[in-house]
């Protein structure tokens, strides 16, 4: 009989916030330092702790940077957040716990040359990390992005400029295009992008695009209302789908 070995806590190491910008009441940028040695590969989430609270947040840095980038929206007590009102204490200085390895199967897949990826909000994270990783480590650049973003209010787009900056840059390779479901909102004046939810874009941005289920794989990252939208839409469409589910529990 094959005896069980015993249950092992990982060992976690100690990394230090050395860089913080709010980008709404509820949305902010952290950036870590990396334990040596610590690897990942995109799309991969990082699992951070406080005083033995730990919670998975996908990393929006690509492998090669120096320091762990984390996109995090405020889940507050009253509504069921446990890290994310603790995180939002903390600044510059402050410590928090790691666990020795990044986990998740939400990665980037090459065996297609058409990628189109579809997020709300914080769900773009890995999408950030998928194309930094990309431009910085193939000399070919074969492969087409499609990265759909939908949120509430514009200032919820906080990847838009490098988003932007890089279609402008690389314009065969990666196309962005940003939706509002809130157009009326005074926080949305002046919008003169998509609007509505981004799972209503994504058939028109398929046929804008014309692109084909046997080279294209679609990604969804984000609201579970969404993915399941998406899913049905591009299932029905003969399109292969993975997914990545940002419950809104913390």
């Amino acid at each position: 009989m094959a005896t069980k070995r015993p249950f092992r806590k990982p060992q976690l190491e100690t990394i230090e916030i050395v860089k913080r910008e709010d980008k709404t009441e509820d949305l902010a940028l952290m950036w870590l330092t990396k334990p040596e040695n610590y690897s990942f590969k995109p799309g991969q989430y990082c699992t951070i702790g406080y005083n033995g609270i730990e919670r998975a947040y996908s990393i929006a840095s690509a492998p090669h940077e120096d320091l762990l980038e984390l996109f995090i929206e405020l889940v507050p007590l009253d509504e069921g957040g446990v890290l994310t009102p603790i995180l939002w204490d903390l600044t510059i200085g402050n410590k928090v716990t790691i666990r020795p390895r990044a986990k998740g199967i939400f990665t980037f897949k090459p065996e297609k040359l058409n990628h189109l990826l579809v997020s709300t909000v914080t769900g773009v994270v890995p999408y950030v990390s998928f194309i930094r990783d990309y431009l910085n480590s193939h000399t070919n650049l074969d492969h087409k992005f499609y990265v759909l973003e939908g949120a509430s209010y514009i200032d919820e787009f906080v990847y838009d400029k490098e988003f932007h900056e890089l279609a402008e840059k690389y314009p065969d390779n990666i196309k962005f295009i940003p939706t509002i479901s809130r157009p009326n909102e005074d926080r949305n004046q002046n919008w003169k992008g998509a609007i509505g939810r981004v799972n209503q874009i994504v058939e028109k941005n398929i046929a804008k695009f014309d692109l084909s289920s046997e080279n294209t794989l679609v990604y969804a990252c984000g609201h579970p209302g969404m993915i399941e939208d998406v899913k049905s839409k591009v299932s029905n469409l003969g399109f292969d789908f993975i997914e990545e589910r940002f419950w809104k529990d913390d």
